[in-house]
């Protein structure tokens, strides 16, 4: 329903040379929790603009800065430039208010990874897509290392990733509190490359030459292993929101993990991917304990599996991405 567009995104739009013409008006998108998001028809055609929220819109208090907008735009530039065609084109950015400016991508053509999954269109190939286009754009972003001083977010990337979903999760879990603590440590000691650190479905568009990434508000230049584990915990959780496609989410799994690892350059294969399976229970724990639950696990006993198989693995801490896979479908065969 389209809607006069607020007086902060007219001078968003005014300021980033984009306003052009009568006053446009917009209709309003949905744009997850940290951002407002609306499609605005220029005489030129329809433009995306979102801006960042200081709070997120979750029950938890989960504040966040807006300069991470600043961030995503730069994330948006290198992986464009390392994968073309990665994320959509970005049009401005305005500082003042948190905003940037992009292309409009209509959801005809461009559905989102998300939506197909609920719908059952499960497809292993566009996963290990996925991945193969994620690592590209960590190795190519590993082998300029310069690029680190233009992301030094490690506040932002500690107050929007680690905090909420480790560190919260330690507070709900005690007996965690120093696994999630180590976890949050190492995550922030290792920075090898430009990570996206909201690679989720929610994000991904399945675009007609590959997916599209939405959403770098996380952008931070670190350990690329979060990415992985980050996407991987998604393909694991949808077997709850979509049981007829269990064994096809399992094999995307499969698939991106071997995508990725196959391509990893800048680093041994093997201390990466015991990274990312260290991480990868945490994760797991903090969708149904962190400041961000999914909305999909709705049922107390859901939520015992998740924390039953989380637990187990945050104890023996497998080097392996399958040994998480393997365990969680033993446990949803029952």
């Amino acid at each position: 329903m389209r809607q006069p567009l607020p007086a902060d995104i007219l001078s968003a739009l005014d300021r980033m040379r984009l306003l052009h013409g009568p006053t446009p008006s917009g209709e309003p998108l949905c744009g997850g929790v940290s951002s407002d998001i609306w499609r605005i028809d220029l005489p030129e055609g329809p433009i995306c603009i979102k801006r960042a929220l200081p709070k997120l819109r979750v029950k938890a208090n989960w504040q966040a800065p807006v300069e991470r907008n600043l961030y995503e735009a730069r994330w948006m530039r290198v992986a464009n430039k390392a994968v073309p065609g990665a994320a959509p084109d970005l049009l401005g950015q305005d500082g003042s208010t948190g905003a940037l400016a992009m292309a409009y991508l209509p959801p005809d053509r461009y559905p989102l990874w998300k939506a197909r999954l609920r719908d059952g269109l499960v497809d292993p190939a566009f996963a290990a897509a996925v991945a193969a286009a994620l690592v590209r754009i960590h190795a190519a972003t590993a082998a300029r290392p310069s690029l680190a001083a233009d992301f030094p977010t490690d506040r932002i990337f500690h107050d929007i990733r680690l905090e909420p979903y480790l560190i919260q999760t330690g507070r709900a879990h005690p007996d965690l509190a120093g696994r999630m603590q180590a976890l949050t440590e190492t995550t922030l000691a290792n920075k090898h490359a430009l990570v996206h650190g909201d690679v989720s479905p929610k994000n991904i568009l399945c675009g007609p030459d590959g997916p599209v990434f939405l959403d770098a508000e996380c952008a931070w230049w670190g350990d690329p292993a979060f990415d992985l584990a980050f996407c991987l915990n998604h393909l694991l959780l949808k077997c709850l929101w979509v049981p007829a496609r269990r064994a096809a989410l399992l094999d995307s799994f499969q698939a991106m993990a071997a995508a990725y690892l196959r391509r990893v350059t800048w680093e041994p294969r093997a201390a990466l991917e015991a990274r990312a399976a260290h991480l990868l229970p945490a994760l797991f724990l903090a969708r149904v304990d962190g400041k961000s639950p999914v909305e999909y696990i709705t049922t107390d006993p859901d939520r015992e599996r998740v924390r039953k198989v989380a637990r187990r693995l945050l104890a023996d801490q497998p080097d392996h991405l399958t040994d998480m896979a393997r365990a969680w479908q033993e446990e949803i065969a029952r």
